[in-house]
Order: C-alpha cells, then sequence, then structure tokens
C-alpha cells in the first residue's frame, strides 16, 4: 500500500462534504484546529452549498472533490460531515492524477465508500473524526490524527474485559469501516477483500435485526471466513423493536464469527463515539488481545 507524504507546517487541506450539507459557520472551532496546526484550509464549493439535504447536488459534489484531487497544492481532503450520499458520487470521480500524486483522505462513516475505493487503488487513507464536532470529541481522537499526518509513532491501546473477545495475535492490512455502507457496496466496484485482513467494523443507530441482516450479508459473502482478525467500535445508539430482538449488537456479531480462530475485540475506541481515534487503513497493523487489554500497532507509518 502507498502511503501519502506527511503533511508538514504550511500545507493546505481541502475542506469539502461529500455527502449532508454543512455551513462555514459550523466548521469554525474545526478551523480554528488546523490554524493551531499551522495548516491552511481550503474551502470547498460544496460548504454552504444545499440540495435538500445533500450539500450540493451530485455534480457539485463531485467536481470539488475533483478539483481538491486534481489541485497540486492540496496536500490532504479532509471531510466536513457525513450522513448519506458519497455512494452517489463516487463512479464520477477521475483518481488518474491522484494516483500519481497520492494524498490524504479523512472522514469515517459515509466517508467508508471513499476509503474501500482507495483501498482498491492501492491508497491508505485516515478514517477519522470529520471537520464538524470535532471540537467536542476527546484529545486522543485529535491527537490521533494528527500523529498519522504528521508521520509520527502510533497506536492504541485499552483496557477490554469483555467475555465476547476471543485472545490472540494477528498481523495483516486493516480494511473496514461503517458496517451498513460495507454491506451495501457488496458486489460494486467498491467492495473489498478481506481474505489475510484484519477487518475493522462501526455503526449508529440501526435496528438490531438490521445488524443482523448485514453481518449475516458480509457472513455469506466470505467476508469474516479467511480474516486474520476482527475489531468491533462503537456500536452505538442501536434500536430494538416492540418484540426485542434478543440480542447486543455485539452478540450478533460474535454469534457470527465464533466458529473461527482469529482473535476478536470489542469496544475499539473509534467510530461514533466520543473517542474516535484515527484508524490509518491499508496500514499494516499488529493486533494483540489478551485477557484485559487490546494493542493495534501501526507499522509503516513514514517519519
Amino acid at each position: 500500500m502507498i502511503l501519502p507524504p506527511n503533511l508538514k507546517p504550511g500545507d493546505t487541506v481541502g475542506i469539502l462534504a461529500t455527502a449532508r450539507k454543512i455551513t462555514e459557520t459550523e466548521l469554525q472551532p474545526f478551523l480554528s484546529l488546523l490554524k493551531e496546526w499551522q495548516l491552511q484550509p481550503l474551502l470547498g464549493k460544496s460548504i454552504g452549498a444545499v440540495d435538500n439535504q445533500f450539500a450540493g447536488n451530485d455534480a457539485l459534489r463531485t467536481q470539488d472533490f475533483q478539483e481538491m484531487l486534481d489541485n497540486p497544492k492540496v496536500k490532504a481532503i479532509w471531510c466536513a460531515r457525513g450522513g448519506y450520499g458519497t455512494v452517489r458520487m463516487i463512479d464520477g470521480l477521475d483518481f488518474s492524477a491522484f494516483k500519481k500524486n497520492p494524498k490524504w483522505v479523512i472522514g469515517y462513516s459515509d466517508v467508508t465508500v471513499l476509503h474501500n475505493t482507495l483501498y482498491n487503488l492501492g491508497v491508505a487513507s485516515l478514517h477519522a473524526q470529520m471537520g464538524l464536532e470535532i471540537e467536542q470529541k476527546t484529545e486522543a481522537t485529535r491527537k490521533t490524527i494528527y500523529d498519522v499526518l504528521f508521520g509520527k509513532s502510533y497506536k492504541i491501546e485499552y483496557t477490554s474485559e469483555g467475555n465476547l473477545n476471543r485472545i490472540g495475535t494477528a498481523e495483516g492490512e486493516l480494511v473496514g469501516g461503517n458496517l451498513s455502507v460495507l454491506s451495501s457496496l457488496l458486489g460494486s466496484p467498491s467492495a473489498i477483500e478481506t481474505k489475510g485482513k484484519i477487518l475493522f467494523l462501526e455503526d449508529l443507530d440501526e435496528y438490531l435485526y438490521h445488524i443482523d441482516r448485514m453481518i449475516q450479508n458480509l457472513k455469506r459473502n466470505g467476508l469474516f471466513s479467511e480474516l486474520k482478525g476482527l475489531i468491533i467500535g462503537g456500536m452505538s445508539q442501536m434500536n430494538d423493536n416492540a418484540i426485542p430482538f434478543g440480542k447486543t449488537a455485539e452478540e450478533i456479531i460474535w454469534d457470527a464469527v465464533k466458529e473461527y480462530e482469529y482473535p476478536v475485540c470489542f469496544h475499539v475506541p473509534a467510530g461514533h463515539i466520543k473517542d474516535n481515534r484515527a484508524l490509518l487503513l491499508g496500514s499494516d497493523v499488529e493486533l494483540s488481545v489478551s485477557a484485559k487489554k487490546v494493542t493495534l500497532q501501526f507499522n509503516n507509518l513514514k517519519s
């Protein structure tokens, strides 16, 4: 996998919205943070644009992203917010110039569409907090993004004593993202191969039976059978029916993968949660799951 060049003070970061609409006013804390990091924000045409719930129509959002891809002065593209809509523009993008001069693409949730596309192009990307509400997240959320972008040594380590974890160690490329988006991309050019990989999943505000349906879809498509490891981030604000499904999201996932032997861990601090730490997708990582601690070490950051 190709890692985009590290950022340095004075670099320009393109800010745009690939899905839901957002105003420049909402981004003021984020823009202030970029200036603290000595980065120069460049707002795209999609910021402030409106087409019902979208940040401008599909053509505008596509053109906005394309211009950021092709602009040699832009060293990173940071998505302002998620929602839904990235899949509506992905097939209109030309990555020819990007492949010659890769740059960081940053975001999560709906941006999983971009992460998978870039992974299939052989370029790593950053699963991390959007610009919106970044000031409301933990300091670790912001620090881990900074560390990856500026090429500092980085790992995630947290205490986890869940009885669903499966102890073990593994090494492989990290892939994945939002469960709903991953499931929707199966069978498309943006679907990813998970054989020999460490897969990350997270999701928000889904009915538990939807979670089960999507997990079964991933399993039937072979995404779980030959993994090196599975890590589960936030499964947040789940919903249930009047007749309860009877299992948590974590239990649903465990039931689908308990027959395999690779390490599994839950409650990774990433996803739609306050502590949303950066994950370098496409990076070679070492996963260690013990009785009380989980460590995810990123090996190929460039200093």
